[in-house]
């Protein structure tokens, strides 16, 4: 039996680990080679445990390398480290096969230059979301759907020093004080970390991953999201200046759509983009992003959404597109919508198309200003053009589910009316959502706006009869 498969039967990682040397320290210290350092466990695990190899090989391989060493150039450190790991087997004379020595050699190179256990699911693009409750339960999004990973972390201690590693270098901090954080990794996937005595289950690392290569709107055709009718009338809708909002529940695809959507705009326009955290991917060359900033360690410097929306009317912009509407800053958005700048886009998180509206009115309501509601009711339909609902259905599958314009005012009530639909029919034999997109003949009112714009779409666009079925 090999020396890696002996010290696996040994207490391994249940072993108790103590914490990073520069937990909860400046930036600057966090990202340098020595923040890799793990502290000899509070508790001696078993002699020969794989935790304790581990833990002694990266250590003394921390020891020997440059601490100046720039660890961003990824290659060059992962080169230096394979030779200094080499190196360090053979004086201690660790007798490994040559899988077992590349499996201990990638894991401490994921603790020096990346995310510890996570590096293999932040590598992987099928992944879309890592979710990490407590040390031992690791749970991955893959095409819509959960599932639990065989992957574990050291014990809770070390989950701390990864979140610390990514909370750090931007200036955020988390501990008893502060439990709970959002964060940007570098390349633009968004976490949320939330810790004791807040999370009952240790540490809890949620990763959004940031799509290296964004959806095309031939993918999503092919996906069997939207039909292409679907497709070529939004492109119409965002080509003449109308202002969308697209709704849905959290994971439903929302940001994507808006990515897809914003993609039609005119490469001539000015776009600015506000977002809580960054995650659009423009392809034009003329936008200005624009992110929101959390307060800092004293509590100041906060920057809201609300603040940039306001601001970003003395932009001279052509387009504003809000990442996501959550609070008072609807107002302002609403405003702009009403105040000349048309072809607004934004997304809102809501059931239907209809509880969207809602949600608008209530965030308006609780900012704090004292508008009548049907006169703010008014002002959302003016302001409003078009409401698309996207939803993850029971297989994992997302689907824009309804495309629905805002037409107006009857008596106290925002009235709308459907022109496109997604109806589901039922589950195959492999759980497969069964249904069909479908047009429901009715042509919207802002037809002739449309036309004045040079846009003419084809009747059969709003042909109900032209159905396309998805399996």
């Amino acid at each position: 039996m090999s020396l890696l498969k002996r010290i696996e039967q040994g207490q391994g990682g249940n072993s108790s680990g103590g914490s990073s040397d520069n937990q909860g320290g400046e930036g600057s210290r966090l990202s340098s080679l020595q923040a890799r350092r793990v502290n000899a466990p509070i508790t001696s695990p078993q002699a020969g445990s794989y935790f304790d190899l581990k833990t002694r090989v990266q250590n003394k391989l921390l020891s020997e390398l440059d601490p100046s060493m720039d660890i961003t150039r990824t290659e060059e450190v992962r080169r230096t480290i394979q030779d200094l790991f080499e190196q360090i087997l053979a004086e201690e004379n660790i007798v490994l096969s040559r899988p077992e020595r590349a499996r201990l050699f990638e894991q401490i190179a994921a603790e020096i230059l990346g995310l510890g256990p996570l590096q293999p699911l932040l590598e992987d693009d099928t992944i879309t979301e890592v979710m990490v409750n407590g040390a031992k339960n690791i749970y991955i999004e893959r095409k819509g759907k959960i599932h639990r990973v065989p992957v574990t972390f050291e014990n809770n201690d070390h989950v701390m020093r990864i979140i610390d590693r990514i909370v750090a270098p931007l200036g955020r901090r988390i501990d008893e004080s502060s439990p709970y954080v959002d964060a940007r990794l570098p390349d633009g996937s968004r976490v949320n970390a939330v810790i004791p005595p807040i999370s009952l289950v240790g540490p809890v690392l949620t990763i959004r991953k940031f799509s290296r290569n964004p959806i095309t709107v031939e993918q999503l055709i092919q996906f069997g999201s939207v039909t292409q009718e679907g497709i070529q009338f939004l492109k119409a809708c965002v080509e003449a200046r109308l202002n969308v909002v697209i709704s849905g529940g959290t994971g439903s695809g929302k940001t994507t759509l808006l990515n897809i959507l914003s993609g039609f705009i005119p490469s001539d326009e000015r776009i600015i983009t506000i977002e809580d955290s960054a995650e659009l991917q423009l392809q034009q060359s003329h936008v200005v992003r624009l992110e929101t900033r959390r307060p800092n360690i004293e509590g100041k410097g906060t920057v809201t959404q609300r603040d940039l929306v306001y601001n970003a009317l003395r932009m001279r912009p052509d387009r504003i597109i809000v990442g996501e509407v959550r609070g008072a800053e609807v107002l302002d958005m609403l405003q702009a919508m009403n105040t000349g700048h048309d072809g607004s886009l934004s997304t809102v998180h809501a059931n239907s198309a209809r509880d969207a509206l809602s949600r608008l009115e209530t965030m308006v309501m609780i900012s704090g200003v004292a508008i009548p509601v049907t006169a703010l009711r008014e002002y959302i339909s003016s302001a409003l053009d078009m409401v698309v609902h996207v939803a993850r259905l029971s297989d994992g599958s997302r689907k824009v589910v309804r495309v629905s314009e805002v037409v107006g005012m009857e008596e106290s009530v925002i009235t709308t009316q459907d022109i496109f639909l997604f109806e589901q029919q039922g589950i195959d034999k492999e759980g497969r959502v069964v249904g069909f997109h479908r047009a429901t003949g009715v042509r919207p009112k802002f037809t002739d706006r449309l036309i004045r714009t040079g846009i003419e779409l084809n009747p059969e666009v709003f042909d109900p009869a032209r159905r396309q079925a998805v399996r």
